[in-house]
């Protein structure tokens, strides 16, 4: 499984883009193609998506904007294409704020989204963006500490403990490991 594809933009149409990394052109479903520019080195977050009749790589420009994704596609009666719509459509904070706030008119301005959609995104979702606030928190385009904070989640630490620790370190410059092992010396004082 993938988790993100650093690599140059080749080419982007209405929906996806081309993402060359050593010589393999991966052809990435995003929200939004046009924000990305030709020749540009740019960090795309991917999930991939396996069916029956189809596979698929959805990219997107932060991990707060994939958690959103596939927090969407959860929901009962929205998949992978109409997850891509609603963030295309809108920025992942409003559309926080829209579930957090029961807003439906908001979620009903999506294409594809009826007032049952509305409905059942938010009685799904309201209460469960704490996870994500934590991402607010990460430098822009590092993966290395993103991966340093999901590492040190898995190892049964607490989020809030993790965003504490991980906030005093994000100036620095480390790889992965040096993050985990930086965070891991500050947590058993």
């Amino acid at each position: 499984m993938y988790n993100y594809i650093k690599g140059i933009i080749t080419e982007f149409y209405s929906d996806h883009i081309v993402l060359e990394n050593n010589g393999i052109g991966y052809l990435i479903y995003v929200p939004n193609p046009y924000v990305y520019k030709k020749k540009e080195e740019v960090t795309v977050y991917v999930f991939q998506s396996i069916t029956e009749n189809d596979m698929r790589l959805y990219g997107f420009r932060s991990a707060k904007e994939k958690d959103l994704f596939l927090m969407l596609i959860k929901v009962k009666g929205i998949g992978p294409k109409s997850a891509i719509v609603i963030l295309a459509s809108g920025e992942v904070n409003d559309i926080i704020n829209a579930i957090e706030n029961d807003n439906t008119k908001y979620l009903k301005s999506f294409p594809g989204i009826g007032p049952k959609a509305a409905s059942q995104i938010i009685l799904d979702l309201k209460g469960k963006f704490d996870g994500l606030t934590r991402l607010e928190a990460m430098p822009v385009d590092n993966p290395a500490y993103e991966e340093a904070c999901e590492v040190l989640v898995a190892l049964g630490y607490k989020e809030k403990d993790v965003d504490k620790v991980m906030g005093s370190l994000k100036d620095e410059d480390l790889d992965t490991n040096g993050y985990v092992k930086k965070a891991l010396a500050l947590m058993v004082k």
